[in-house]
């Protein structure tokens, strides 16, 4: 047998995601490029509706031992996986986009009369904050959790490399650099953190891990 591709994801796969790689004869190196931590914060003037751009920003509030009295509150928030894990802990959700942009727009176009609260990662992307600054929406924000960079060296060389996020891209770049790979992104705002470094990009059509795998099969198979 040939010697088998190598790609390598930026995050430690799931079992069952690592395996559909392998059942199409993909040798598939990971490690975890950045590390997310609930930090301690305060409830405190919050406003009347909440803002959640990260399932990490979900999990640290959910450790908080006053979240119940959040569950009132409208919630609004960025991707579909935030959704799910919102509503199956008794959050209201109303609206939820793809990315920060777009729910920036809807905010500031529709609900523009409510008040809001926005749990960040000390990462966090100027986007949403900027755009409802803009509109002139009332808005604060809470810290809840620290995003870190753990860089490697990565010794392969593999044929491609599959990233999650603007910071696992940040990581990746301190000591590897990225030649003729071919680079799986989970969304656009991944994607734009590459851009004056490859043109050599797929972005998964939804931003979930699932389209990112699927993707990579779709290429290798």
């Amino acid at each position: 047998m040939a010697n088998s591709i190598q790609i390598l994801s930026t995050k430690v796969l799931s079992p069952l995601h690592k395996q559909e790689l392998v059942k199409i004869g993909l040798e598939v190196i990971e490690a975890d490029f950045i590390k997310t931590e609930n930090k301690p914060f305060e409830l405190k003037d919050l406003n009347e509706s909440l803002i959640f751009t990260s399932q990490n920003a979900v999990h640290s509030i959910l450790s908080h031992p006053k979240s119940e009295e959040l569950k009132k509150k409208n919630v609004y928030c960025v991707g579909l996986k935030t959704k799910s894990l919102l509503t199956e802990n008794g959050f209201n959700v109303v609206a939820y986009t793809g990315y920060a942009a777009d729910l920036a727009e809807i905010i500031s176009l529709i609900y523009n009369k409510e008040s809001y609260t926005f749990f960040s990662g000390n990462l966090r992307r100027d986007t949403l904050p900027e755009a409802l600054k803009e509109a002139g929406i009332k808005f604060n924000e809470i810290e809840v959790y620290e995003t870190s960079l753990l860089p490697q060296k990565i010794k392969a060389n593999p044929e491609a490399v599959l990233f999650f996020s603007p910071s696992g891209v940040q990581s990746y770049l301190k000591d590897n650099t990225i030649h003729k790979q071919l680079c799986f992104c989970i969304g656009e705002t991944t994607a734009e953190a590459l851009h004056k470094i490859t043109k050599n990009i797929i972005v998964a059509k939804q931003p979930t891990i699932e389209d990112v795998i699927e993707n990579v099969i779709q290429e290798y198979k």
